[in-house]
């Protein structure tokens, strides 16, 4: 249950900064004033599972435990220091399969052998970085702000009394958040706009699959492109599935990732959830309703497409979050 307290209404921070916007847009950076004034414990579930790794585990049981747990991520903890030193993610699952596989003959001995640890060392090398977090008394703005400006998924919420992880908060979540009472709040005209209109989302050089194109050709492109999801489209150029970095770990539930030579088509037969099919939207959308869609779905981005159902590009919830909360303040995290 959340409990909404009141938020200021007074002038805005543009009008504070641009005398000419409060009469303009009175309510132009409304949600932004929302989010400074919730804290990230009223975000925070009463009850919720969180994972947490030994980085003295094997890199595979890691894995297997994300899959047996339906987590994504899980902290580290480093026993010899005493502290949270980083998260494990799909992307470590993906970073590892693209790195080290070879041929269905050969045994990914890495994912086998190696502890959490180990494969730290191998792959972070000399660009340790400590981990992103946040207090449980920081805004839900500062979360924002931290979770697009360091293009993370994932956010800890840790006590900085106990040191104990309460919470890995997500755009998704901060986003369903919002919604809950926007309702009640004053609704700014960027909301009646079109997605052309704002320039929301990204149209160039878009990173896309075909049907059949191989999971091990699909997992580089995520690595080199750093993207979470890769539109499949046929050879008309109609957008026919999604192959998210989610769905890779379909790969350890299966046991199947010693052959990645595989299609995409074939991996995403073994979906283990039921697929709806992706979710799309158009450009001439308004913001309101792509906002209404991405909560009601439950899912991390919406495919732009044409009259056609051809691919024209992808909205993600950073970058609603960003139009939404950064944007009517001046400020833009996702390229500073």
């Amino acid at each position: 249950a959340y409990l909404l307290k009141p938020f200021p209404t007074g002038p805005s921070w543009e009008s504070n900064h641009n005398p000419g916007a409060a009469t303009a847009e009175p309510d132009r950076d409304i949600y932004m004033r929302f989010m400074k004034s919730h804290c990230c414990y009223d975000i925070v579930p009463t009850s919720s599972k969180l994972v947490v790794f030994d980085t003295g585990l094997q890199v595979k049981k890691a894995f297997f435990a994300l899959v047996a747990n339906g987590v994504r991520a899980a902290p580290l903890w480093d026993s010899e220091r005493q502290c949270f030193v980083g998260m494990l993610t799909i992307t470590d699952f993906i970073i590892i399969l693209h790195r080290y596989y070879k041929s269905p003959l050969v045994q990914i001995y890495e994912l086998e052998d190696h502890k959490l640890e180990t494969w730290r060392e191998v792959y972070l090398q000399e660009t340790f970085k400590p981990l992103v977090n946040i207090s449980p008394e920081s805004s839900i703005f500062d979360a924002v702000y931290s979770l697009i400006k360091n293009k993370i998924h994932r956010l800890p919420v840790i006590d900085p009394v106990t040191g104990n992880p309460l919470y890995i908060l997500t755009h998704k979540r901060i986003l369903k958040f919002l919604q809950l009472f926007v309702r009640e709040m004053p609704k700014p005209a960027f909301m009646k706009q079109t997605l052309g209109e704002l320039g929301i989302g990204t149209y160039k050089n878009i990173a896309f699959i075909h049907p059949d194109t191989p999971i091990i050709k699909a997992l580089q492109i995520f690595v080199e492109r750093r993207v979470s999801a890769l539109p499949v489209v046929d050879v008309s150029g109609k957008v026919v599935d999604i192959y998210s970095k989610f769905d890779v770990i379909n790969l350890a539930a299966e046991k199947t990732y010693n052959n990645l030579d595989i299609t995409v088509t074939q991996a995403l037969r073994h979906r283990c959830q039921y697929f709806e099919g992706v979710m799309q939207c158009h450009k001439l959308d308004t913001l309101e309703t792509i906002v209404d869609k991405i909560v009601k779905a439950e899912v991390h981005r919406l495919v732009v497409v044409d009259d056609r159902s051809a691919i024209e590009g992808i909205i993600s919830l950073s970058d609603i979050l960003q139009a939404l909360v950064l944007s009517p303040a001046g400020i833009d995290a996702q390229h500073s």
